[in-house]
């Protein structure tokens, strides 16, 4: 199968901290890490020295020490990767974009370490009001979580879940009879009573961020499956994505896509969480345009006017009706 351009990216971000943290690895050891071939590492180290910072000269460059004849890998120069991050607003919402799309990405990235910058960069942009405690909504089912969920339903045994939900930024535990997994365009589903709804419910499995097997499923009305299994909660929204954002369309999950002569893509897809997609949408600057419907399409406009205005950059206006 075709590697995509997110599970290369994916890669490359981590690629050179753990280089840096492990000199003197061999190509064929840093390749079995990553579960790539040598040669598909040595591509990868090719672009990494090609990358740097503004300026591109010599000196600004990461340095990496790989294309002897002992296949040794030795990082000389990582530029910024060891010394702390200090960005503007909008090089902090473009991270923050980038970040959820490494979260969705299986590969080898720190899933802890991904959250917690993501939960550090939402609250420093004052993306996170109130008190309530900021919790980053990421796809972290672990093997763990499969192994459970296939040994409940085979001993008719319940499941503690910690379940992230996607129509509002929150973990929360509950204990289910798991019923069955479905899927649903193209998604799993575990179809499950809940005992804290007192009703059958549905679970993204790749929303589940662990489970453990519980006492055995005790005698209660057999609840009526849905057919076919819902999807999360959410609008429909049709978005035009221009080539410069077209990596995002690999972590949109979406339902329709249809390509324009002009290069960019027309995409219809469901969002639970329309705060994310507003804020996905002005980082983005331009990139990623609304089409529908009307009144997201005010509500990013004014995100974008409030962002201009927060810079000095437009005169303020009156928030869109909601």
């Amino acid at each position: 199968m075709r590697e995509t351009a997110s599970e290369r990216l994916s890669r490359l971000l981590a690629l050179v901290p753990w280089l840096d943290r492990h000199p003197g690895v061999s190509m064929t050891d840093a390749a079995a890490h990553f579960g790539v071939t040598p040669e598909v590492l040595e591509r990868d180290l090719w672009l990494v020295v090609c990358c740097g910072l503004p300026g591109h000269g010599p000196d600004q460059l990461i340095d990496i020490q790989f294309w002897d004849d002992d296949e040794i890998i030795n990082v000389i120069d990582p530029q910024t990767l060891q010394r702390p991050l200090r960005v503007t607003p909008d090089e902090a919402m473009a991270l923050l974009v980038g970040l959820r799309v490494l979260a969705s990405v299986p590969g080898a990235s720190d899933q802890a370490s991904v959250a917690s910058v993501t939960a550090r960069l939402e609250e420093s942009l004052g993306l996170l009001g109130g008190d309530a405690e900021a919790t980053v909504v990421m796809s972290v089912t672990d093997d763990d979580a499969h192994a459970a969920i296939r040994a409940a339903l085979l001993e008719r045994r319940q499941l503690r879940l910690r379940y992230a939900g996607a129509s509002r930024d929150e973990i929360s535990v509950r204990t289910v009879d798991p019923l069955a997994v479905q899927t649903y365009a193209g998604r799993d589903y575990l179809a499950a009573f809940c005992e804290s709804a007192g009703a059958p419910r549905t679970f993204r499995v790749d929303r589940i961020i662990s489970a453990e097997v519980g006492e055995p499923i005790p005698e209660r009305e057999e609840p009526q499956l849905l057919a076919p299994v819902a999807p999360d909660e959410g609008q429909v929204v049709y978005l035009r994505v221009y080539p410069e954002a077209r990596w995002l369309l690999e972590a949109m999950g979406s339902v329709a896509a249809q390509p324009d002569p002009d290069g960019s893509t027309r995409v219809e897809l469901v969002v639970a969480d329309r705060a994310w997609l507003i804020r996905t949408v002005v980082g983005l600057a331009g990139a990623v345009e609304v089409l529908a419907p009307a009144d997201l399409r005010d509500q990013v406009r004014f995100a974008a006017q409030e962002a201009l205005v927060r810079q000095g950059g437009a005169p303020e206006i009156a928030p869109p009706a909601r």
